[in-house]
């Protein structure tokens, strides 16, 4: 489970209603249910008190089809924590290991588009071996319409054996018309909720109350068999005795007849009863500690047995009788006749629980509690602790609604106001993240010279930094940043230490690196912006280790190799030392492309291998999942079908499978295996399922080379037109952003493509352009490209093992380095050249730096590589 979710109200969420006694048995609406499960989505649409989950309840206890269940409130209205819910409930389905590995993926969905991780959802919920049903209860309360949008995805893909279930209070808040005509929608609305006569009769006798069947048909006509008007009088009747007044007295909409009966019922209870229910009312959920909190009580666990007792609408929420819940319908009469009869104790009730739940680390409920006690001040504490946990997971709308419920963003600190303008740029409200900027650019130009200037700032570089990049406007980044750059020293490690990539091989796939996408300005804007941050000693902080690894991948495209491995090395230790796999993973991935480049095939496999033995204790098996599908690759390039075959086979994937987005990299992987394996038409299925996913995502990277491996294969075919447009497709873009390795690593092959590439232009007939506003190829770039090959091929024959150190050994380190390979411990290195092990492990490290590695079995292959040890 993972840690910044609290497991009791998560337990709570997730668990079934508990069953209750005296239910009145439904056979014509469980048939309906049961038929219902045929279809796609069933839903049960009624206003409150009409029996909804209580239906659902029976159902389930009927039903041999495995129910999950999840019970939605206000808090809920972001997707991040909407599916994170989802996947929680319907893990315990699976089988352990893809169990936890689901459970996992959940907390990747800050990093991916909603479309990829549904893609991926859908796809992990074929594990599931036997029907299931999904009952989302209370789904009225969700008002965020990527929600509604998500889940018409969600139902509109999700496997056949899933069914989904919502009850709501309102209709479907998005379209279901399709469904409908296909007969894969069920609709049980309020009228086929309501009691027949016969049921009402059952009702009143399973509840004891004696009435004659006049009273009964009276009362049925009256309350037009609404259930919760049934159970109200239920209660009411044990202390009137006059019946026909009683029932007269219904009146008006379900909505007032309800206000009347809880009126009496309220009237009736004992003074210390009323009170304390009056004022625990305004928890979402309560157990004892929380309503003594709030009632100002020492004794809320008998106080909750004395209301179950009376049958008060109080909710058991577990098997343990610990968390309950009153009938929403009862909770909202006494919320409004509290905040409408005593504003102040509805304020110190609502702080009272802010307060009681803060100090047991139930924060999201706090800062809620004390939002609706307009205890602003209190509130921005409390998200001032809490604010960087729920960022971790990636719960961004949250934290914008509770932004946004202060009256006034000038009565907000500097720091909130920052991270308000952050997440309207995340969520892509650029106009109000701009005009919250201006405000806070204001704020800075009147304050006076000092630290909290300064810090301003530093989170001002941050903000409008990301602002200007997500609208892709570099031209006015350099503007902004123009003279204040060398200044600002970053003060709040809040922006500086954000994991920007959770689930991506390359740091370049992610959003933070733009997706593939290149220029010069890009290359300036990193670089500056790394330059700042080191300088003022943030060299380690993750967004300076980000952008520097995204830069080393941006030179490796470019051929820029040394650059490259210079920056290779910085980010190195650095992601090892913190156990970022986001940022480590990508680093061996790149540095063993770049042995690879330089002809060091046996150090290229040996930093995958050690890199995998690193991480062989983290529990998220897609870290090396990419470490074996880069191996794989490797093995393709040289013709090892067989290992590669091997190294594929641990990451369970199959030609036969539908890929999703999220394992673009392995897909691709299996596709170049089957290429290799003359198994073009298999292959190209796969591509043709993934190109229009990448360009969904906009992935540069994987259109790139879904559309060389497009071309190899139909050329391979003979289906020469394919082959070019395909070619052509992946040019544009390689061109655009100065693309260069993508189309060199591919080797002879990919040269022999381009060369024919080349003479297709020169026919006059062929036009591979369809569309006006498509760009168009250079004969330059191709020309480069040819060019390029050319001369890595003379590198290869005539420097098959040329050096990429940055720096050279001194004699004293390659005898030490001699001695490592003669597999001498530290202890007796030390001993030998007269140092303490702690020098050893000094000077063993700097040596490791020089060569780029990360481990003695790396080192020693590096300095054989490049004949360093022939000097010992």
């Amino acid at each position: 489970m993972n840690p910044y979710l609290d497991s009791t109200l998560l337990h709570t969420k997730l668990s079934r209603p508990v069953a209750r006694e005296n239910w009145v048995e439904r056979p014509r609406l469980i048939e309906l249910l049961q038929r219902s499960m045929q279809g796609r989505l069933t839903l049960i649409s009624a206003p409150a008190g009409f029996g909804k989950t209580t239906l659902l309840s029976q159902w389930l206890r009927r039903t041999d089809r495995a129910v999950v269940w999840v019970s939605l409130d206000e808090m809920d209205n972001d997707p991040v924590r909407f599916w994170r819910y989802a996947a929680e409930a319907l893990a315990p389905l699976m089988e352990p290991a893809s169990a936890e590995t689901f459970k996992q993926f959940s907390y990747t969905l800050p990093s991916m588009s909603t479309s990829a991780f549904l893609d991926a959802f859908v796809h992990q919920l074929q594990a599931i071996p036997h029907p299931v049903a999904l009952i989302l209860d209370d789904y009225h309360t969700l008002t965020e319409q990527k929600i509604h949008d998500s889940l018409v995805y969600f139902a509109e893909h999700k496997p056949r054996h899933v069914h989904l279930l919502i009850a709501s209070r309102a209709e479907a808040p998005f379209p279901t018309s399709r469904w409908k005509v296909q007969e894969e929608l069920t609709v049980i609305t309020a009228a086929q909720l309501q009691f027949t006569l016969e049921e009402a009769d059952s009702f009143c006798r399973a509840h004891s109350v004696a009435l004659e069947p006049v009273h009964i048909e009276q009362l049925y006509r009256q309350t037009e068999g609404w259930v919760a008007g049934l159970q109200l009088v239920s209660i009411s009747l044990r202390s009137e005795t006059n019946l026909d007044l009683l029932i007269d007295n219904f009146k008006g909409s379900h909505r007032e007849v309800a206000d009347y009966l809880f009126q009496e019922v309220l009237a009736k209870l004992p003074e210390d009863i009323r009170q304390f229910i009056q004022r625990t009312s305004i928890l979402e959920r309560l157990d004892a500690k929380a309503c003594e909190a709030v009632a100002d009580r020492t004794d809320g666990a008998a106080m909750l047995e004395r209301i179950k007792a009376r049958n008060l609408f109080l909710l058991p929420l577990d098997d343990h009788d610990i968390w309950f819940r009153y009938h929403p319908l009862f909770a909202e009469f006494l919320r409004a006749r509290l905040r409408r009869n005593d504003p102040a104790q509805w304020r110190d009730a609502q702080l009272a629980a802010s307060r009681s739940l803060a100090t047991r680390g139930l924060l999201d409920e706090a800062i809620d509690h004390a939002l609706a006690a307009e205890a602003f001040d209190w509130a921005e504490s409390l998200l001032a602790r809490h604010a960087a946990n729920v960022l971790k997971r990636g719960e961004f709308p949250t934290l914008l609604r509770w932004l946004d419920s202060f009256p006034s963003p000038s009565e907000l600190s500097s720091e909130m106001s920052l991270l308000h303008a952050f997440l309207l740029v995340v969520e892509g409200q650029l106009d109000n993240a701009g005009r919250r900027l201006l405000g806070l650019e204001k704020r800075f130009l009147a304050m006076e010279p000092g630290e909290a200037r300064q810090q301003l700032q530093s989170g001002l570089l941050f903000v409008k930094s990301n602002l200007l990049f997500t609208g892709g406007d570099f031209e006015q980044w350099f503007a902004f940043t123009s003279g204040i750059l060398d200044d600002i020293l970053p003060h709040n490690p809040f922006y500086y230490n954000f994991n920007y990539n959770l689930s991506e091989p390359l740091v370049r796939r992610t959003a933070f690196g733009l997706k593939g996408s290149m220029s010069q300005d890009t290359e300036r804007i990193g670089k500056l912006f790394t330059d700042v941050l080191e300088k003022h000693g943030w060299g380690d902080s993750l967004i300076n280790l980000y952008v520097v690894q995204s830069l080393a991948e941006g030179f490796y495209e470019w051929n820029r190799l040394e650059d490259c491995q210079l920056l290779l090395f910085k980010t190195e230790r650095a992601s090892r030392l913190k156990l970022v796999p986001g940022l480590y993973v990508p680093n061996r991935i790149t540095q063993a492309k770049l042995y690879w480049a330089a002809g060091q095939r046996a150090l290229a496999y040996e930093t995958l291998d050690e890199a995998n033995r690193f991480l062989a204790h983290l529990p998220e098996r897609r870290w090396s999942s990419y470490l074996h599908a880069a191996k794989a690759r490797l093995l393709l390039l040289e013709g090892g079908v067989p290992t590669a075959k091997k190294e594929l086979a641990k990451l369970r994937i199959s030609a036969k499978d539908k890929p999703t987005y999220h394992r673009e990299y392995e897909y691709l992987t299996l596709a170049q295996l089957l290429g290799s394996q003359r198994k073009e038409a298999e292959a190209l299925r796969l591509l043709e399922l993934m190109k229009p996913q990448a360009g969904r995502e906009e992935s540069l990277i994987g259109l790139v080379e879904i559309g060389l491996l497009q071309a190899e294969l139909y050329d391979r075919m003979g289906q020469r037109q394919a082959a070019m447009r395909a070619l052509h497709e992946a040019l544009e873009i390689g061109e655009a952003n100065g693309f260069a390795r993508s189309f060199l690593d591919g080797g002879e092959r990919t040269s022999k493509l381009l060369a024919k590439y080349r003479a297709y232009r020169e026919q006059e007939r062929w036009q591979p352009v369809r569309h006006p506003e498509e760009a168009g190829v250079t004969d330059a770039y191709v020309q480069r490209l040819l060019s390029l090959h050319a001369e890595r091929q003379t590198e290869a024959n005539e420097a098959p093992s040329r050096s990429v150190l940055v720096e050279p050994l001194t004699r004293a380190e390659i005898r030490l380095l001699d001695l490592i390979r003669q597999g001498a411990s530290n202890k007796k290195i030390a001993e030998k050249l007269a140092l303490s092990e702690g020098s050893v492990k000094v000077y063993t490290s700097r040596i490791y730096g020089k060569l780029g590695v990360s481990s003695r079995t790396q080192a020693v292959l590096a300095a054989q590589r490049l004949g360093l040890l022939q000097e010992a």
